[in-house]
């Protein structure tokens, strides 16, 4: 089930690297809190798009692919929470434009447990 809604991304311990956060423990949503028990699977996405793949020479490019750049990218997760055994995707938009400057998490979509 396609959501696509902003969440609070919840953590035992803050991250150490605030453009790199990780996985968190659980997330709020909707005035529910969901804990997360299981990490299934987790991918990153540094792809620059949109006007943004054509202001880099080509070899930096594939760095910043790879490793990701500033304001760039996404954190993917696919978690199953303690809530009935939920499983969700969620990712961490890094894109400076969400929660003032610093990225933001999002609840992308519920998945069949």
């Amino acid at each position: 089930m396609f959501i696509d809604e902003r969440i609070e991304a919840l953590f035992d311990r803050p991250p150490l690297l605030e453009k790199r956060p990780g996985c968190p423990d659980g997330f709020a949503w909707r005035g529910q809190t969901y804990r997360i028990v299981e990490l299934v699977s987790e991918r990153h996405d540094y792809r620059r798009r949109g006007r943004m793949a054509h202001n880099m020479r080509p070899e930096h490019l594939r760095t910043a692919a790879k490793r990701g750049s500033w304001g760039v990218g996404r954190d993917l997760f696919c978690v199953r929470t303690d809530r009935g055994g939920r499983v969700f995707e969620l990712y961490y938009d890094r894109s400076p434009r969400l929660a003032g400057g610093k990225g933001g998490w999002v609840l992308f979509r519920e998945l069949p447990r």
